[in-house]
């Protein structure tokens, strides 16, 4: 066989195109009759020594399909099933949303509108049942106990709103992983069979996501306390040098700790039969010699997404400060909240989802440079039986 598998072999033969007949027909020969090279009818063998593909995965979207030489074998879905490149990850996370918008964005904005509804049902009661007033351009608080009372309620609330959107995009994180995988083999998920999908790992999800936040929160806990020992006890040329050296040294530790304790249990748990702690050794495995890879993708999507997210809310911020100061004081702080709702919805719905997706394909990306995973994808969508 030659070396190179590009070339035609030396007796001048080569593959034939997807489609066309093994050899041509014999001169003066009649074409052979419709439903196959043999004559057979279709859905039975047809000639070929292999039985005609019954299998279940039904065919490919069309619309995922690329054009070129092998297009559906290579990109059966958003994503071409080799190892990927930034502009590949990216283009598939932007194919993941426009052709799952539901699945996607639809299941962040259900999230973010459910949990800023909170603060603005708590805002509007208190404006409508005690008075509430706010003043913008007070330079202090001259209002009464009820009126500070509520003011601390209403934000309050809206600190609130901002737990419970972060604890329902969790889910969304988890279906994307699924809405991910599913597109890499051409196959849409909508927003019902992505939250099907999760079944029987919800609770793994939420505590997956606990015990990472414990561990955060001890890393920083001991990090103060140390802070607090040095500065109480250690003279003051000392105190500097430990800021000095202490310091970056403490946020390379927490960005080592997102890649590679943080970032891929996710879809590793979604898409995986493991655990809370086999999720957490998967993705640490996954980013073992990829770490600076990982690290770039990951940390110039959190800048564009940011960015990209203060753009899309800021019109809404801008109007709703505006707005504050032209109403009465009555209806000021419920005026507040609504636009900072609001803006915190619009600011979700493309956040939430570029981030989990690119975080999935980046999983994605990881199992087929280590695993061979593209070829488990290939024989999902139906390329190889």
């Amino acid at each position: 066989m030659p070396e190179n598998s590009d070339q035609p072999d030396p007796g001048g033969a080569s593959y034939p195109p997807p489609g066309a007949p093994s050899s041509p027909p014999p001169p003066g020969s009649s074409p052979p009759p419709p439903g196959g090279p043999t004559g057979t009818p279709p859905g039975t063998p047809n000639g070929t020594g292999y039985p005609a593909y019954t299998g279940a995965p039904p065919p490919p979207d069309p619309r995922w399909v690329a054009p070129g030489m092998l297009g559906a074998a290579h990109k059966p879905g958003a994503m071409a099933l080799r190892p990927l490149a930034l502009g590949d990850i990216y283009d598939a996370a932007f194919r993941i949303i426009r052709f799952n918008p539901r699945a996607t964005v639809g299941s962040a904005v259900l999230v973010a509108a459910v949990a800023m509804a909170f603060p603005l049902l708590l805002t509007a009661i208190l404006t409508f049942t005690t008075g509430l007033t706010y003043d913008a351009t007070a330079s202090s608080t001259t209002g009464e106990v009820e009126d500070v009372a509520g003011l601390v309620a209403s934000f309050g609330a809206l600190a609130l709103g901002g737990v419970l959107q972060a604890i329902g995009l969790i889910f969304v994180t988890g279906m994307v992983a699924h809405v991910a995988h599913a597109a890499a083999i051409g196959r849409k998920l909508t927003l019902g069979q992505a939250w099907a999908a999760t079944s029987g790992k919800r609770w793994r999800l939420v505590g997956l996501s606990v015990l990472l936040g414990l561990l955060i929160t001890v890393g920083i806990t001991l990090y103060v306390v140390l802070w607090i020992v040095v500065v109480v006890t250690a003279p003051a040329a000392l105190v500097v040098v430990w800021g000095l050296v202490s310091v970056p040294a403490f946020v390379a530790g927490l960005w080592w700790f997102w890649i590679r304790v943080y970032y891929l249990p996710v879809p590793a748990l979604m898409l995986e039969d493991v655990g809370v702690t086999g999720a957490i050794a998967r993705g640490y495995r996954l980013t073992a010699k990829q770490f600076w890879r990982t690290f770039g993708i990951a940390l110039l999507t959190v800048v564009v997404v940011n960015i990209a997210g203060s753009i899309l809310s800021f019109p809404i911020s801008f109007i709703g400060q505006l707005g504050v100061l032209a109403v009465d004081e009555s209806n000021a702080l419920l005026l507040l909240v609504a636009s900072q709702g609001l803006a915190t919805v619009i600011s979700t719905a493309f956040v939430a989802p570029f981030t989990a997706a690119v975080a999935s394909l980046q999983y994605l990306d990881q199992r087929i440079r280590k695993e061979a995973y593209d070829v488990d994808l290939t024989r999902q969508a139906g390329v190889l039986e």
